[in-house]
């Protein structure tokens, strides 16, 4: 599969659980089981496709900008994910960080698949979004996911 194709998997994935999390209510043992898979999800695939999404492409002047701009959304949502770390997750509160985290997450993926991808299809070789694909997934099964 292509590094397109590998991310979008894992954006699936982000949604999928941004959903069922914010199906769950107070200290249900099934928000703190969503709310952990979420978070390492997030901070792996920001730290997967920095190196083999972003980085490959921030040399290239079509693609640098775009590529900083994702990479400032990344350190967002790691705010973000900060901010409900501190928060009691039975709380109000948690669940507005939850939302805004929500928020921001599927803004940065719509950016992702509605633009970046098409910009970097012209930027990168067939054969290197093949082997960038493959070189994703197997960082991301190194780390359990």
């Amino acid at each position: 599969m292509t590094i397109f194709e590998e991310l979008r998997v894992d954006h699936d994935k982000q949604r999928q659980l941004l959903d069922l999390l914010l199906d769950t209510s107070g200290n249900e043992p099934e928000r703190e089981q969503y709310y952990q898979q979420l978070k390492t999800q997030l901070e792996q695939h920001a730290a997967a496709e920095e190196r083999y999404f972003y980085n490959p492409l921030i040399e290239d002047n079509a693609t640098i900008e775009m590529s900083r701009h994702g990479i400032a959304e990344h350190h967002e949502i790691d705010e973000l994910i900060e901010a409900l770390e501190k928060t009691d997750m039975s709380s109000p509160g948690w669940l507005q960080h939850l939302k805004n985290l929500k928020h921001k997450v599927l803004h940065h993926l719509e950016d992702e698949e509605q633009g970046f991808f098409q910009k970097a299809g012209k930027v990168l070789e067939d054969s290197e979004k093949q082997s960038l694909g493959k070189e994703y997934r197997e960082m991301m099964k190194e780390k359990g996911l």
